[in-house]
């Protein structure tokens, strides 16, 4: 026998169906967007000379069977969906012309991430997805169910992360009720304060929101003819204005340029700042009784991410350009099973705490990890000189080679093509050198690297720093990499392999006995085997 998604008591082991408001919500959307289409096609058939009796009677009949060939394809879906959940495993099926089949061991069971759009939070429906962090031959990194009732979802979140043995079904109901009660007693490791909004408008999105608001605006203003002559005439205004106080043409531009550039940066970072309200309205950190970190935010797409603090190896802070001028950064598990990039489980899955000010992302990261001080933020130790030289030489080489491309066409043209290849080589020289040199510098004071207890902390990064802590116990091996050129100044790379996050993490450009020794003593006896060592050490 099947169970109904609204029965109280579910035997365990028995298969599942998703919620059958499906069926009405998915036709309500499909309805909707076939109404909105439906307008201009109507003014379409009546230009064609139909009266509109026959033009409303057609459309009718074409939003009709839209609606009921989405409402038979719904609840053909609905009818050949099922899953359940045994002690051992997951369990996914669809059955209609063709059978397809999932099956996860519930040991492998990394994520149960919900989400409820607006729609399906009007239903009281969510969508659950079940991941492994494993990327499936066909392409899918887990489970998706859309949608279940939201009840369903929440005990579904706590049944596929209990790694206890499952209990009775007449004890699930109290089991779920003695979890919600210590959840509640338990302060939040974190919460929203507003005024990280303002550090939104210092990512690299706020130009992009900002160009795509001009392109918005202006396949607007094209789809109206008469407002192209107002745009016209709104320019010679301008050009009359700019002719009554005397500005020169190069001041003009420049002004216009100012101007695009202003509004550009005000579209952008009003866009940016929905963008932050939509994402982390209501958010909030727990450790939960299951032994989870649980992250819920979303104000329109409300967002549940669960994390297993077992499959935590550590934490990545972040400091974007902007947001690191402000002193502040976000916050990354670094985990086993956590999918970095495509597939369902996307990579923002993966942040604990938005943009904040350091000393919150400090005592966040403290937090998480159970540590009286945060790794991320220990003193790191420098490295050396050679390393500053290296980046030097990066940064210079493509400004050096640009302008002696300028150089060169000034010498072979003549006439205004030779002194603007000349002023352009000489911008190059003047602006472009001390810009390279700042951030070779500043990439240089990135680096650094330190033990701090249980963990392996580096850092590096100019455009964006980054610093990662890694449980020395989480690596696995030590990949020691000396170029060429790092091996004539005594310097090496040395990447600590882990089964989390991105699967490595570099300490670059330190030295070549330096290296060794971090390596040796972040975890013994992985490395010491295969050093040589000379006398004299």
């Amino acid at each position: 026998m099947t169970a109904r998604p609204d029965q109280g008591v579910r035997a365990v082991g028995t298969f599942e169906r998703l919620d059958r408001r499906m069926v009405v919500m998915r036709t309500l959307v499909t309805s909707g967007i076939v109404l909105i289409a439906a307008v201009p096609a109507g003014m379409g058939i009546h230009a064609e000379g139909r009266s509109i009796p026959g033009t409303l009677g057609i459309l009718a009949g074409g939003v009709a069977a839209i609606m009921i060939v989405t409402m038979l394809g719904e609840y053909l879906r609905w009818r050949a969906t099922r899953f359940r959940t045994t002690p051992e495993r997951f369990e996914w099926r669809f059955q209609l012309v063709v059978t397809r089949r999932r099956s996860l061991a519930r040991e492998r069971i990394r994520t149960v991430d919900i989400t409820a759009s607006p729609l399906h939070r009007i239903f009281g429906l969510a969508t659950v997805v079940i991941g492994t962090g494993q990327q499936a031959a066909s392409g899918e990194a887990g489970v998706k169910l859309d949608p279940v009732a939201r009840t369903r979802a929440e005990a579904l979140r706590v049944e596929l992360l209990r790694r206890t043995p499952a209990a009775e079904p007449e004890d699930e109901a109290r089991t779920r009720q003695q979890a919600q009660q210590l959840e509640q007693q338990q302060a939040p490791l974190a919460t929203l304060d507003w005024r990280w909004a303002a550090y939104a408008p210092l990512s690299f999105l706020t130009p992009a929101l900002g160009a795509a608001v001009i392109g918005f605006l202006a396949n607007v203003v094209s789809l109206f003819g008469p407002v192209g002559g107002l745009v016209d005439d709104a320019r010679d205004g301008a050009r009359q204005a700019i002719a009554d106080v005397a500005v020169g043409a190069t001041m003009a531009v420049v002004l216009a340029l100012v101007t695009l550039v202003l509004f550009v940066a005000a579209a952008g970072a009003v866009g940016a700042a929905l963008l932050f309200v939509e994402m982390w309205w209501g958010y909030r950190l727990d450790r939960e009784a299951d032994g989870t970190l649980r992250v819920r935010r979303g104000l329109l797409t409300t967002r549940s991410i669960s994390l297993e603090e077992r499959r935590l190896r550590g934490v990545e802070f972040v400091e974007a350009p902007g947001v690191r001028l402000a002193r502040a950064g976000r916050v990354d598990a670094v985990a086993t099973g956590m999918q970095h990039g495509g597939g369902s489980e996307r990579t923002d899955h993966k942040t604990l705490l938005p943009a904040a000010p350091r000393r919150t992302a400090h005592r966040v990261t403290s937090a998480v990890l159970d540590e009286p001080n945060a790794p991320t933020g220990v003193p790191l130790a420098a490295h050396p000189r050679a390393a500053l030289v290296r980046r030097l030489r990066w940064s210079l080489a493509p400004v050096l080679v640009v302008a002696a491309g300028f150089g060169v066409a000034a010498s072979l043209t003549e006439g205004w093509r030779a002194d603007l290849a000349g002023t352009a080589m000489w911008l190059c020289l003047l602006g472009g050198v001390p810009i390279a040199a700042l951030v070779a510098w500043d990439a240089y004071r990135n680096l650094g690297h330190a033990l701090a207890g249980r963990y392996l902390v580096s850092r590096g990064g100019a455009a964006r720093r980054s610093t990662v802590a890694l449980q020395r116990s989480g690596v696995i091996g030590w990949t020691v990499r000396q170029s060429i050129f790092q091996r004539r100044v005594g310097l090496v790379t040395v990447t600590a392999t882990t089964a989390a996050g991105s699967g490595g993490y570099q300490v670059r450009d330190v030295g070549e006995a330096d290296g060794l020794r971090l390596a040796e003593e972040a975890v013994p006896d992985l490395l010491g085997p295969f050093v040589e060592r000379t006398a004299q050490s």
